[in-house]
C-alpha cells in the first residue's frame, strides 16, 4: 500500500510543493541577497537577472523553462511532463512571493545554508515522478533516451554556466556560488537516499537451511540459495543471499551467528533494489 501512495497525486503533488518552496526560500532570501547564482535554468535564470535587472527572478526561470518544457512533451511523458509543469509553477510562485532575507553576514555560512536548504528541496522533489523543471527535465529525457546519468548532465550545464559567470561576476562569487551548488548536491543525494537504505548479504554457511528458515519467518524477508565451491577445500556449498533494510541488518548478524559461529558474512549496499517488498520501478 506504501508504494501505491507513492505513485498517487496528491502525494507526488505535496512532494513537489515542499521540494519547490525550499528552494525558493533558499535563493530568495539566501543566494540573491549575497549575489550568489545556483546551478541549473534557476541559475541562468539569476545571472541574467544581476545582468539587466529587467525582469523579476521568477519571471525569468518561467521565460527560460519554455524550451525546456517542449522537450519533456515529447522525450519523456505525459504524465512527467504535468507534474514538471506544476513544479514550475509553484517554483515561480514561491521565488516571487518570498521577500524576505535570512540574517546570516558571513558568505560562507550563507553557502552552507543556502546548499543545505535547497539542496534538501531538490532531493524531496526528485522523490517524486516529476521534477522542479529546468535542467531536470532535459537531464530525464537524455536519461531515458540514452542511459546518461542525471548527475553528468546536470554537472555539464553547471560547468558551461559558471563558465560563463566567470566573465560577468567576481571571481569570489562564483566560487562561493560553486560551494553552495556541491553542498546542495551532497544534501540531495542524501535526500534522495535517506528512506531507500537497503543491505545485501551474502552468507557462507553449512547451515545456510536454517539461517534462510530464520529470514523468511523472522525477519520476513526473501532469500536466495547460489551455489558456489571453495577455493581451498573444493566442497561445494550453497550461499544464501538475501535484502534486509538497515534497521533489520543487526538482526540478521545475531540470528546468522546465532545458529553458526563459523559462518562468514558479507554485506554491502546495493545501488538500488527494486521488488516485492522493496521499491518499486520508478516510471516517469
Amino acid at each position: 500500500m506504501r508504494r501505491d501512495i507513492t505513485y498517487s497525486v496528491p502525494w507526488n503533488l505535496g512532494l513537489i510543493t515542499i521540494g519547490t518552496a525550499l528552494f525558493a526560500l533558499a535563493v530568495k532570501s539566501i543566494a540573491v541577497p549575497h549575489g550568489f547564482i545556483s546551478g541549473g535554468i534557476a541559475g541562468l535564470g539569476i545571472l541574467l537577472y544581476y545582468l539587466t535587472d529587467a525582469l523579476t527572478p521568477g519571471i525569468w526561470l518561467c521565460v527560460l523553462n519554455i524550451p525546456v518544457f517542449l522537450i519533456g512533451w515529447f522525450a519523456v511523458s505525459r504524465r512527467f511532463f504535468f507534474y514538471s509543469l506544476y513544479g514550475t509553477v509553484a517554483m515561480v510562485f514561491f521565488v516571487d512571493l518570498i521577500d524576505w532575507k535570512f540574517p546570516v553576514q558571513d558568505p560562507w555560512l550563507a553557502a552552507m545554508a543556502a546548499g543545505t536548504i535547497f539542496g534538501a528541496g531538490l532531493g524531496i522533489a526528485f522523490r517524486s515522478l516529476g521534477s522542479c523543471g529546468g535542467t531536470d527535465i532535459v537531464a530525464v529525457a537524455l536519461n531515458q533516451r540514452y542511459n546518461l546519468r542525471i548527475g553528468t548532465v546536470n554537472f555539464s550545464f553547471n560547468l558551461a554556466l559558471f563558465a560563463c559567470s566567470m566573465y560577468y561576476l567576481d571571481v569570489d562569487r562564483v566560487l562561493y556560488s560553486l560551494a553552495t551548488v556541491f553542498i546542495g548536491a551532497q544534501v540531495m543525494e542524501y535526500f534522495l537516499g535517506m528512506f531507500n537504505q537497503r543491505k545485501m548479504a551474502l552468507i557462507i554457511s553449512d547451515k545456510t537451511e536454517e539461517i534462510a528458515k530464520t529470514v523468511l519467518k523472522d525477519l520476513h524477508r526473501g532469500a536466495t540459495y547460489l551455489y558456489g565451491r571453495g577455493a581451498y577445500s573444493g566442497r561445494r556449498k550453497r550461499i544464501l543471499l538475501t535484502v534486509v533494510n538497515n534497521i533489520q541488518v543487526k538482526r540478521l548478524e545475531e540470528a546468522v551467528y546465532t545458529i553458526d559461529p563459523q559462518a562468514f558474512t558479507i554485506v554491502e549496499s546495493p545501488l538500488n533494489v527494486l521488488g516485492h517488498n522493496f521499491s518499486r520501478r520508478k516510471v516517469y
